[in-house]
């Protein structure tokens, strides 16, 4: 299978951003819903993500087939490769590095997470367009 590109970062560079880290080590009911919010381009709210990401924690342990499931998803809305592995087996035996490695990715490709879906959205259509800037001195 040909990929139309690469993942921005490495599975295991989290410290690069350690905001990004600290969050996804620390609450990372808040750093998935964001990525999920933003995947599902806001048809659910981080909260209600983070949500069902928390009660899958803590009543079956089993929250990394939910979060797989967006790895997947984001795989497939920017072509990229699922590597080094399958991406369950990412999230089961790496679940903070994938997230992070994820959250990452889509701020590589211009989303502020913190703004959510609708924020991202409202920031691009307000975005003020200025033509390139041409020197006085430039003549044919």
């Amino acid at each position: 299978m040909i990929y139309a590109s690469q993942w921005s970062t490495g599975l295991f560079d989290c410290t690069s951003d350690i905001y990004n880290c600290c969050l996804t080590c620390w609450c990372p009911c808040i750093a998935f819903g964001q990525v999920a919010e933003i995947l599902d381009k806001g048809a659910t709210s981080c909260p209600a993500h983070g949500f069902l990401y928390t009660v899958l924690l803590l009543l079956t342990g089993c929250q990394c087939i939910y979060s797989c499931m967006y790895r997947s998803k984001l795989r497939q809305q920017y072509m990229l490769p699922e590597e080094p592995c399958n991406d369950c087996l990412v999230h089961y035996c790496c679940e903070p590095c994938a997230m992070c490695q994820e959250y990452r990715e889509l701020q590589h490709r211009g989303f502020i997470m913190i703004l959510g879906w609708r924020g991202n959205m409202e920031r691009q259509n307000h975005a003020v367009v200025t033509p390139p800037f041409a020197p006085a001195g430039m003549k044919r």
